[in-house]
């Protein structure tokens, strides 16, 4: 598990720099279709949990329980309900939805 941790952990981070630009953009859309929708916001919300999450997961690698708890609470606060529009929103919280599981079985397992 700890190589998932790192390699989880890489991927979330470079994926935080391309969604939090993705989000922008969908942002600035939604404002200026004037459609009420929230997916942008949401999409910067699924971008900060994909850094932090990605951060503790390289951090505490090693096999640290409590560590593994933060990774669930992180990533399980996905955005999926406030996707709207945003449909790539869905992908990147299943993404987090993947590892919040594998940091649950790491947490079961005591690694």
């Amino acid at each position: 598990m700890k190589t998932w941790k790192l390699v989880s952990g890489i991927i979330s981070i470079v994926l935080f720099a391309f969604v939090m630009f993705q989000s922008c953009a969908a942002g600035i859309s939604n404002s200026l279709a004037e459609n009420g929708e929230s997916g942008g916001s949401a999409g910067l919300i699924v971008a900060i949990i994909l850094l932090a999450g990605g951060i503790v997961s390289i951090a505490t690698r090693n096999g640290s329980k409590g560590g593994n708890i933060a990774l669930i609470v992180l990533f399980a606060l996905c955005g999926f309900t406030m996707a709207g529009s945003y449909a790539d929103l869905n992908v990147w919280a299943a993404w987090c939805l993947i590892c919040a599981v594998f940091a649950a079985v790491s947490l079961k397992k005591g690694q």
